[in-house]
């Protein structure tokens, strides 16, 4: 009987999705006589969305909302088979990838077509709105996106899957300069978050999670009364991965950059303790590891490779196989 590989990678942000990550390893691993099972993974930011949809079936839908500075975007949310389902990931409308290096302004940047697409996804017929969130261009504590829920009056059933489990008031201080912001915008940022906290139906500060993606987390959860959920945990459960793990001889998993931020639940952290916790051996490829010796320990990983390109990924897929040895 050969090796077989549940290959589950998140998405190397910027470069591949999680489903070319997942086919270049396969690749590799095939050549090299193994078995393989294909699983893209995420942990509630880009990519999201499309993991859910090829995993649970239902349909994209074609949406045009605002981008964060306010210009128009086409975007996307889907819908799940029961018709009442709905996700939206935030990153299509509000996403980072959507504004250029030189013109982030952390400040100005607004989730409001976040919210215009949650309203899209209700006009469709979804009773119940999923909404993906991570690698956002905004730290406008949701205000943007409650706004267009409020103009609209849409009131839905709102689950917020993140990828962060930082409380709101950190979201400035933590994820503030990749966005553009100067440390006295960090300042103006947390002023402005303290002042929308205090206007809030209920107090989103020292709340886990309600700092993901620049505080549009807490803002639904404060405004909205949307319940938040850990993503990883939560995509990996909808799209059965402990099920498919349990037949693999092992498992490979990957994203962009593996550091210390995946302790604090993003996909690789939770395949690995999944299938530490499984008694399944689980290996990493990933684009940059910045892990130390003790970090991998604790992840329990076997191996660690490097590799960014899919003709990479594919050649460290089949050095797996060298490795395992004979079935």
């Amino acid at each position: 009987m050969s090796h077989s590989a549940l290959v589950a990678p998140d998405s190397f942000k910027g470069t591949l999705s999680a489903a070319e990550a997942a086919a270049a390893i396969a690749r590799g691993l095939r050549a090299g006589g193994c078995e393989t099972v294909e699983l893209p993974v995420a942990d509630g930011g880009e990519g999201t969305l499309d993991v859910l949809v090829a995993a649970l079936g239902g349909k994209l839908v074609d949406a045009v909302a605002s981008d964060p500075l306010g210009r128009p975007v086409g975007a996307a949310f889907g819908l799940l088979p029961d018709g009442e389902t709905a996700i939206v990931e935030m990153a299509r409308a509000s996403g980072l990838l959507l504004v250029g290096e030189d013109e982030r302004d952390a400040f100005a940047a607004s989730t409001r077509g976040t919210g215009e697409l949650i309203v899209a996804a209700v006009e469709a017929g979804a009773k119940r709105v999923i909404v993906t969130v991570g690698g956002s261009a905004t730290t406008d504590g949701g205000a943007g996106a409650v706004a267009a829920l409020d103009e609209a009056g849409v009131k839905v059933k709102l689950e917020v899957w993140c990828d962060a489990r930082i409380p709101w008031e950190d979201a400035p201080r933590v994820f503030g300069p990749q966005k553009g912001a100067d440390p006295e915008t960090v300042k103006r940022l947390e002023r402005r978050l303290t002042q929308l906290a205090r206007k809030a139906p209920r107090d989103p500060r020292g709340v886990a999670m309600t700092g993901a993606a620049g505080g549009l987390a807490g803002g639904l959860w404060a405004f909205q009364g949307a319940r938040l959920v850990a993503g990883a945990p939560a995509v990996l459960s909808a799209i059965g991965f402990d099920a498919k793990m349990r037949t693999a001889t092992f498992v490979v998993t990957g994203e962009g950059r593996l550091d210390r931020q995946t302790f604090a639940g993003k996909a690789v952290f939770e395949v690995a303790t999944r299938a530490r916790q499984s008694g399944v051996a689980c290996h990493a490829i990933v684009g940059s590891c910045q892990l130390d010796a003790f970090e991998e320990r604790v992840l329990d990983l076997q191996t660690v490779a490097e590799a960014s390109t899919e003709a990479e990924l594919e050649a460290a897929g089949r050095a797996l196989t060298e490795a395992a040895g004979p079935a």
